[in-house]
């Protein structure tokens, strides 16, 4: 039923209840068995993406659209995926001040790799996101098995991470796999009540991506939720883990301000009129989108009116079929993505908020309905893709 919830979730008994953690020889074949149930998903993804790379420069060859063809000359590498580039290459003192929207973590591990033979910045960056975007697959996967679901339902979930349509940014050098698997991170630690490992990955989130914050506040949740599971003193302890998410951000725009006098610089620039165009009322900009799209109005904001209602019920179903920290955070993050005046790059920013893919999953229990979802999302994978690659979409 609609209203149904996982049962017998370990991380909502008491710390002492739970049962032990596995030896180490079982935790690995648990992480090898969640790897596995992540390949084929992975696979399938990278052939679509690759195919839609393929179909766009048959179209701009043949049709001759008129779109600028350097989305298809800079393929997997890109829109954003040029800013973390240029900043892996050459660091943020040396390209455009507009760079320091993109949070430092990302480019940092590649221009680190890239000190290896062989390994550019490009590959670097490439590599990174394309072996975290089979880890975050596998991450989800144990993390359903954690909560008590079956492994349907583990698989599902698996799968739809990858092939969700806004998902093949996964495939090229943006920061979305691995921010997604420092969130999976969280979740996974947080519900184990391994606070100190939640908040290292945390702070790391808020390090990569300004979303990263948001994390705060399924941390929040979950601290007050379980605080009478625990002594005072471990909640305050668990109340103070969740602040490192915002410390994260916190230590980049301290940077900001020591190098460049402002320290919500990055902000300023993300509100620019060809960006996000400043701050709104979330349900405002709904109402706006809508609008647009019976006016068949699609650009800015009216092509994302019917994935924003998607993204909206999915959040629904998030807070009733799985504990609330879930819900809380597939909210907040759809929030934040609804609170500009131009909604570019909405789907990908509420697909980032995971709990969305694991209530899909929980939706699509049904062989009939889950036929259809995979249907469903892999056309859209290929069709976004497509337009992204074709310069019609954002990403």
């Amino acid at each position: 039923m609609f209203g149904t919830r996982l049962l017998d979730r370990p991380g909502d008994r008491p710390a002492a209840l739970r049962p032990a953690l596995p030896a180490a020889s079982s935790w690995s074949r648990r992480w090898r068995r969640d790897l596995a149930a992540a390949l084929p998903a992975w696979v399938c993804a990278r052939l679509v993406v690759v195919g839609a790379l393929v179909l766009a420069h048959v179209v701009f060859l043949r049709l001759h659209p008129a779109t600028d063809a350097v989305r298809l000359h800079e393929g997997l590498l890109g829109w954003d995926g040029q800013w973390y580039l240029r900043i892996a290459a050459r660091g943020y003192g040396a390209v455009p001040r507009e760079a320091l929207r993109f949070f430092p973590l990302y480019p940092l591990l590649a221009r680190t790799l890239a000190f290896l033979p062989g390994v550019s910045p490009a590959a670097a960056l490439l590599g990174v996101a394309n072996v975290l975007a089979l880890v975050l697959g596998a991450m989800l996967h144990r993390l359903v098995l954690q909560e008590g679901g079956d492994a349907a339902t583990a698989r599902r979930a698996a799968w739809l991470v990858a092939v969700v349509p806004p998902g093949f940014v996964l495939m090229m050098a943006y920061s979305e796999a691995f921010s997604g698997c420092l969130g999976a991170g969280v979740f996974l630690a947080m519900r184990r009540g391994r606070w100190r490992w939640a908040a290292v990955w945390g702070f790391l989130s808020g390090l990569t991506r300004p979303v990263g914050a948001l994390l705060a506040v399924p941390m929040l949740v979950e601290a007050v939720a379980r605080r009478r599971d625990v002594p005072t003193s471990s909640t305050v302890r668990r109340l103070a883990a969740a602040a490192a998410p915002l410390a994260g951000v916190a230590l980049y725009l301290g940077w900001v301000a020591s190098r460049f006098g402002d320290a919500w610089l990055p902000w300023r620039i993300q509100q620019a009129s060809y960006l996000r165009g400043g701050t709104a009322n979330p349900l405002v900009a709904l109402a706006r989108s809508g609008i647009d799209f019976v006016h068949a109005t699609m650009e800015p904001n009216g092509m994302h009116f019917i994935p924003a209602l998607v993204l909206i019920a999915l959040a629904v179903v998030a807070f009733r079929r799985w504990p609330a920290p879930y819900g809380a955070f597939a909210a907040v993050t759809i929030a934040a993505a609804l609170a500009a005046q131009r909604l570019g790059s909405l789907e990908r920013y509420g697909f980032d908020a995971f709990p969305v893919v694991l209530a899909l999953a929980s939706l699509a229990a049904r062989p009939d309905v889950e036929r259809a979802v995979s249907c469903l999302t892999g056309a859209g994978l290929l069709a976004y893709a497509s337009l992204a690659f074709l310069n019609v979409y954002v990403p």
